[in-house]
């Protein structure tokens, strides 16, 4: 299955959220679950990001679905990439 990063940030009232209700992190993983995709990996960082996400989806459109969705609540921002694992890119370069 395909596999993307999702680096997100908190707005205030996403950090309000989460600070009233750690929880909320992990019913939030098991509602992009029932988007169809899941979330294989997942850090809280410090620097541009709050948070880095590994996560698993059948497509892009799938994907594209998950940070819309997530977004739309207005509670973070999200950049989403797509991650080749390196044997495969080594291989298109030959």
């Amino acid at each position: 299955m395909p596999t993307y990063i999702l680096l997100s940030t908190l707005s205030p009232h996403g950090v309000g959220t989460l600070k009233a209700n750690p929880q909320r992190l992990l019913e939030v993983n098991a509602e992009v679950e029932q988007m169809g995709a899941k979330v294989v990996q997942q850090w809280a960082v410090l620097g541009p990001y709050d948070f880095v996400n590994i996560v698993e989806a059948p497509d892009e459109k799938v994907i594209a679905r998950v940070s819309v969705e997530l977004a739309a609540r207005g509670t973070a921002h999200f950049q989403t990439l797509t991650a080749i694992p390196v044997d495969e890119f080594l291989s298109l370069l030959k």
